[in-house]
């Protein structure tokens, strides 16, 4: 799928502006995230930290568990936004891969700036799916 500067600039707004509902008390560290679904939903995350610091949940599964509470499981585009545009952890990417190795992921940084576009698959090389169940 080719992706226009349009909805990349549209995807990476979304997330930059939900990245402002983050909860970080503790690291300070706010992620947004925006998702489209094939049909052409769109959803939102954000970064939830815990006291308990493993309870905490990434603005990208966030966005994707929404998704698919909503009956939506198919996806073409998932846009992250950090302060310096850093990268989905390994979570994140294992989430991403379940529900497909074509989704584009866009990494920007807080002024909007785009500094990575890539697959999933891309972004996870061998990545364990549901086909490995077989």
């Amino acid at each position: 799928m080719k992706l226009t500067n349009e909805e990349r600039r549209s995807m990476i707004d979304l997330a930059n502006e939900a990245r402002k509902h983050a909860y970080v008390p503790y690291s300070k560290y706010p992620v947004g995230a925006a998702i489209r679904t094939k049909s052409g939903r769109l959803f939102t995350g954000v970064n939830v930290e815990n006291a308990a610091y493993p309870q905490t949940m990434c603005a990208e599964r966030v966005a994707i568990f929404k998704a698919v509470s909503e009956g939506e499981s198919e996806f073409d585009v998932i846009a992250v936004v950090t302060n310096n545009g850093g990268s989905p952890c390994g979570g994140c990417r294992q989430v991403m891969a379940e529900f497909g190795l074509d989704t584009i992921v866009l990494i920007a940084d807080g002024n909007g700036e785009l500094k990575k576009e890539m697959t999933v698959a891309e972004i996870l090389p061998e990545a364990f799916t549901p086909k490995h169940l077989l």
